[in-house]
């Protein structure tokens, strides 16, 4: 700190000086004589003196702080708390090591309790919250409850000839609306030139009138709402055209594909696809096609044949009645369930075009109609045909569980979104069975007589306390679902996922042993057909040894006695 020191000069000793004023006799201005009347008032006071200086008093004074020395030192930060595992300087195995963790229910149910409290942080500016979940954060046992589901809404076709609900989807935001499809699936039947071709979509809280009507040329074999664009649905018509509707556009269809590039027969199922944008989607009918669309063109982008190539059947179509495309799974692979009953995996990015269509699994007797992966372990998926339901694995030919063959047609089903061991299904009597593999594995958890007709459709509401079935005579109803068959219970996951590991690892061992068979009796006949044709029968191949062996003991005795004589 440097010190300086100020000196004040006297106003004389610098600047011009004044030269102006110069001595004058005194001269009287005005004369004040004394008043005595003012003298009697006046109060003598004691003298006062008051020093006025208009220069402030200033001294010379110094201040110094205390020194402190500086020196620039590093530090040097080493990675640690890692694994022995784990080499923190990769960043690969740091990546996989970070998502291992992000995916343990510990890591998830921490951040979950962390996030409850940062949120009553939040709202501590609110005088009461009415919404407040006193037990957030805690996994509530509902197994001693008994399992039930209670009809809320029931929306019916509004017109005249009452048509099959063919479709559901429910509304992506939060399920406050349903998009129904109607139409009438069996051929030629009386209904088809009378009928009206209108769907509709309801708001769940009015369900006596359609929110939105969808007018498209061909009644709608199926509909799904865009997860992206809740305004843009897409719709599979009976006359094989991809119709794309926009709800803020009005009731008839945004853009259509064109008939000539279109499926020949009625489209079954439709998807959206996972990708960059929210426009692919892709379609499977009976003609045998998987098409691939962009809904701002016409045409389809990219198309497959559903070829068979079982031995013994090369070469024949298959015609697609159902398809699972799962982003979990890969954004190229897919499961396509046929009317022929065998479920195709096919990958659409294969490097050779012959290896599009992979596995293809021996599924049921009659048309697979439901297809769908377990929201949780993509690797399982689930098929409904015929009598039964079936659990399979991406990796195994043959189904690791099946259920018992029912009196009645299983029509439809969907896995819960928030349980990973039920799921639902929908029978031709008009039965709706929920499942729960956590608990039981032999029958339905719950059943319920909905409808006296079949029940088409189901499809669960992502919040997994809700669902929609269709019913044959056109009505939809919405029901709710108890508690214990919504929440997910402690250590739910771990649970099913072992037991489903398991069933795999038996069905393995089994098709390993039959395998194992195979190729012993393949072995026993190569070496058959190796043999002399005129080879003795094992029979006559006992009886000679016998002989011999008998000849042998009687030589035996005869040269022992012989030897005894001669003794």
């Amino acid at each position: 700190m440097e010190i300086t020191t100020v000196y004040q000069k006297v106003r004389s000793e610098f600047g011009r000086p004044v030269n102006g004023f110069a001595p004058t006799e005194a001269a009287l201005l005005d004369e004040f004589p004394p008043e005595k009347e003012l003298y009697g008032t006046y109060i003598e006071r004691n003298p006062s003196i008051l020093d006025v200086q208009a220069i402030p008093e200033m001294s010379e004074h110094e201040v110094n702080t205390e020194r402190f020395s500086y020196l620039n030192i590093g530090n040097f930060h080493q990675e640690g708390g890692w694994p022995k595992d784990v080499d923190h300087t990769e960043k690969d195995q740091i990546q996989r090591y970070k998502k291992k963790v992000e995916k343990d229910e510990d890591y998830i149910r921490q951040v979950k309790n962390l996030g409850d409290a940062v949120e009553q942080s939040i709202m501590q500016n609110y005088a009461i919250d009415i919404y407040q979940e006193y037990f957030s954060g805690e996994y509530a046992d509902h197994s001693s409850e008994p399992p039930s589901a209670k009809t809320l809404s029931v929306f019916k076709d509004p017109n005249e000839i009452k048509r099959t609900v063919s479709h559901i989807s429910w509304y992506p935001d939060g399920g406050r609306k349903l998009a129904v499809a109607f139409s009438v699936m069996q051929f030629q039947d009386w209904r088809m030139e009378k009928m009206s071709h209108k769907s509709y979509i309801w708001d769940v809280n009015n369900p006596n009138t359609p929110d939105f009507e969808l007018q498209p040329s061909s009644p709608l074999c199926c509909l799904e709402y865009n997860p992206k664009d809740p305004h843009i649905l897409l719709g599979g018509s009976y006359n094989g055209l991809i119709s794309m509707f926009d709800t803020r556009k009005g009731p008839t269809p945004a853009e259509i594909s064109i008939i000539e590039k279109s499926h020949r027969d009625p489209v079954y199922d439709i998807a959206w696809l996972a990708g960059k944008t929210a426009y692919e989607c892709a379609s499977t009918s009976t003609d045998g096609q998987v098409l691939w669309w962009d809904i701002r063109r016409p045409e389809p982008s990219d198309s497959l044949a559903l070829e068979d190539k079982t031995p013994g059947c090369e070469g024949r179509t298959m015609g697609g009645v159902s398809m699972e495309y799962s982003a979990g799974a890969g954004p190229t692979k897919f499961l396509v369930g046929t009317e022929q009953g065998k479920v195709v995996q096919c990958n659409r990015k294969a490097k050779n075009p012959s290896d599009r269509i992979g596995i293809i699994y021996e599924g049921h007797c009659g048309p697979v109609y439901a297809l769908q992966r377990n929201p949780f372990f993509t690797k399982y998926f689930l098929t409904i045909g015929d009598w039964t339901v079936r659990l399979w694995n991406d990796e195994i030919r043959h189904p690791i569980m099946t259920s018992k063959y029912f009196k009645n047609y299983v029509l439809d089903a969907t896995w819960s979104p928030t349980r990973p061991g039920v799921f639902i299904t929908t029978k031709m009597d008009g039965t709706l069975d929920v499942w729960d593999y956590f608990y039981k594995q032999n029958d339905p958890t719950l059943s319920l007589q909905v409808d006296d007709d079949g029940l088409f459709t189901v499809k669960m509401q992502e919040g997994g306390n809700m669902l929609a079935t269709g019913s044959v005579d056109g009505s939809v109803y919405m029901l709710e679902l108890c508690e214990g068959l919504a929440v997910t219970q402690p250590n739910e996951k771990q649970s099913v996922n072992q037991m489903l590991e398991r069933e795999s690892k038996r069905e393995k061992n089994l098709e390993a042993r039959q395998k194992e068979l195979r190729q012993k009796e393949k072995r026993q006949t190569e070496m058959a057909a190796a043999d002399p044709v005129d080879k003795v029968p094992w029979e006559e191949q006992v009886k000679n040894i016998e002989e011999k062996f008998w000849e042998s003991i009687q030589q035996s005795e005869s040269k022992a006695e012989a030897e005894g004589i001669g003794a």
